[in-house]
């Protein structure tokens, strides 16, 4: 069975989709076989950053509404053949996704995949309480200004209440994930630094993805940046984010300065 990831938060503009795109192709090089899976209904923008806007034929309301089967509105990546997208509909409205049609569609996923990463609409509308519905785990993505970690901590309260998981009484595996960190600026006090972030949500951190402008250049050209440059300072810091989700344990170094935060990684839980 495969493991269903949500990547979410409460603010837009964040880098979720950038991520997904990202984390996707960096657990596909290894091997696993992975479906990218857009919930945005109506502001669709995977297909886009992995390259297929163009080879979208059905999506993923279509399969809930039965129009389409789930391999019909599958897009294989012309560059991995273990990664997969289904995008979302361009032309309808988050009211067209349906509790019963998501399970069904996620379910099936999971017979055929090892992971199944869902791109969330920001918010805490439908689009986005269905993305995390039948989530095994959590990749929190926040950038480190005070509007989006607040935005952040109210989707972590999300997570423990409204995903199939809390209603059975389980906690589901929550991750954070730093994007767009310059040491500079936040010693400079323009945003914050990586351990205010760390003390007001108070969930492990997954990886520091650093400013740069090689993620908008790997967007504007159709592919995740650990294709597009993987040996790029973001792309090196992806790739050990998406060996950390499959359970390794590495040290973070944080982005311009030299010292490690292991103790910080997996040493926070939520509370």
């Amino acid at each position: 069975m495969g493991k269903v990831i949500v990547v979410t938060s409460g603010k837009g503009g964040v880098g979720k989709t950038t991520s997904t795109a990202a984390l996707g192709a960096a657990l596909a090089q290894r091997n696993d076989k992975v479906v990218v899976v857009d919930f945005d209904v109506g502001l669709r923008n995977l297909d886009l950053v992995m390259g297929a806007e163009r080879r979208v034929v059905y999506d993923l309301i279509n399969v809930i509404h039965g129009d389409a089967k789930l391999p019909q509105a599958l897009i294989r990546d012309k560059r991995l053949e273990t990664l997969f997208l289904l995008p979302a509909s361009q032309t309808r409205d988050k009211d067209n996704l349906t509790p019963e049609g998501v399970e069904r569609v996620i379910n099936d996923l999971k017979q055929h995949f090892d992971w199944i990463i869902c791109d969330s609409p920001a918010g805490i509308e439908r689009g986005a309480t269905l993305a995390m519905r039948h989530a095994d785990t959590a990749v929190v993505v926040t950038n480190p200004e005070v509007s989006s970690v607040r935005d952040s901590d109210r989707i972590i309260g999300l997570l423990d209440a409204k995903t199939a998981k809390a209603e059975r009484g389980e906690r589901i595996e929550k991750h954070l994930l730093l994007t767009r960190y310059d040491a500079t600026r936040a010693e400079r006090g323009d945003m914050l630094k990586v351990d205010d972030v760390l003390e007001i949500l108070s969930i492990p951190l997954l990886g520091i993805i650093p400013e740069s402008t090689d993620v908008l250049r790997a967007s504007n050209i159709g592919a995740p940046v650990t294709l597009a440059d993987s040996r790029s300072a973001p792309a090196m810091a992806y790739f050990d984010a998406a060996r950390r989700l499959t359970g390794e344990v590495l040290p973070i170094t944080i982005p311009g300065e030299r010292r490690n935060i292991f103790g910080k990684i997996f040493g926070r839980r939520a509370a």
